[in-house]
């Protein structure tokens, strides 16, 4: 197989209600680069399920820059979902990213449900 090397992952939750904000984010806010997206319930959540994924999208693509985007409302979350525990997981994701790849550039967003996103 030929070797293959994308520009950064972007991680986002599944929920069909922000997909219309992510796109167009993605679109205005980085085209024409490349990226893996990487979709869970909950964003960064499961940061250990997470690093993996990030770990494969580094070794097979190459990646240089994640991008973390959590929502507001979020059902993976729950009850405990506040602003300040999604602030909280971002800050913990980036922190745990960059301990294992401190080359990486990592970008965290809390996307509102207005279609704002915020950065964390």
């Amino acid at each position: 197989m030929i070797g293959h090397s994308c520009d950064a992952a972007i991680v986002t939750c599944i929920d069909f209600r922000f997909q219309p904000f992510i796109n167009k984010w993605i679109a205005d806010n980085f085209q024409p680069r490349t990226y893996d997206r990487i979709a869970f319930a909950g964003g960064v959540f499961n940061l250990d399920f997470l690093m993996q994924q990030i770990e494969i999208s580094h070794r097979l693509h190459h990646i240089k820059r994640v991008v973390l985007i959590n929502h507001e409302d979020c059902g993976a979350y729950g009850e405990e979902g506040t602003d300040e525990k999604h602030a909280e997981d971002l800050k913990n994701t980036a922190t745990r990213i960059k301990e294992n790849s401190p080359e990486m550039e990592v970008d965290s967003y809390y996307l509102h449900l207005d279609g704002n996103f915020e950065k964390i």
